[in-house]
């Protein structure tokens, strides 16, 4: 059985990682609130872009050339690019696991396809260079501050490199924020783009030809796509840390109520051997 001493140092070590533990909930919970904004504000946009971009792609469709903008091409899936989200940093509970075991997953399943992997978080990255994949690009610090530009950068070298017809499809696998406890698995293809069905006819007044201005919203529907992704990702992490961090503290409160029980059991069992120990050598000076 262990001493008092080494009872009371995990029991000090303990309501330390506990105090980190309870700082860290706090600054994740403060992180979240300011992300889940971002990405709550970002969907009203994207679902404006998409019925748009189904309104315009309907009445491209009734010219010639309404559908034959590159983004919008079907070839056989030989060379596949996954764009991978990850966060930079762990301690989020089951977070980066699941989502790279996603990623794993859809690499298993397409082992006939000649994959390349663009990284977007240190944990993807650490993840995969061990692994024997083909890594186009590594990205890390880009949700730390979620900028427009950083995911229109990205988002724009992948739509060049299918253009030119160096990959024949793009997946985009990351989190997407639904609740603080379960965040959602989101694999989506990317490219090339699916447009969406219209819900009704729309009689816009076009400055331009209908198939011009698909042309231009295309890439841009990509870019918030990706920009979105970002969004719902950072919201996701902290949501999945904060959760994590709370359930560490709880576990902590655990373990220093189970090491005083014990610690009170070899106080007693302590105290029992004096007395046992004097009432011995006051029977034996008898």
């Amino acid at each position: 059985m262990p001493s008092l001493i080494d009872i009371r140092r995990r029991v000090r070590s303990v309501k330390n990682t506990q105090q980190i533990t309870k700082a860290m909930k706090m600054v994740s919970a403060a992180k979240l609130r300011r992300a889940q904004d971002r990405a709550l504000a970002a969907r009203p946009y994207a679902t404006m872009l998409k019925q748009m971009l189904a309104n315009v792609a309907e009445a491209a469709s009734q010219n010639e050339d309404g559908s034959g903008h590159p983004l919008l091409a079907v070839r056989p899936e030989k060379r596949i690019l996954v764009v991978l989200i990850t966060a930079d940093s762990g301690l989020a509970g089951g977070f980066n696991a699941n989502i790279i075991k996603v990623a794993q997953k859809f690499a298993d399943q397409h082992r006939d396809a000649e994959l390349t992997f663009e990284l977007i978080g240190k944990k993807g990255i650490n993840y995969f260079r061990k692994r024997e994949v083909k890594i186009t690009g590594a990205h890390t610090d880009k949700l730390r501050n979620v900028k427009f530009e950083d995911a229109e950068a990205i988002a724009q070298s992948v739509i060049t490199r299918f253009e030119n017809d160096e990959v024949d499809a793009v997946y985009l696998i990351s989190n997407e924020f639904k609740t603080v406890m379960a965040p959602t698995l989101a694999q989506t293809r990317v490219l090339p783009i699916e447009v969406p069905k219209s819900s009704g006819s729309v009689d816009y007044i076009y400055e331009q030809k209908p198939e011009e201005l698909l042309g231009s919203l295309l890439p841009r529907y990509v870019k918030l796509l990706m920009y979105r992704a970002f969004l719902e990702s950072v919201a996701a992490e902290h949501g999945a840390r904060m959760a994590a961090m709370d359930a560490a503290t709880s576990n902590a409160s655990d373990v220093i109520d189970n090491l005083t029980l014990i610690m009170n059991r070899v106080r007693q069992a302590s105290i029992t051997r004096e007395i046992i120990e004097i009432v011995s050598g006051a029977a034996a000076l008898d």
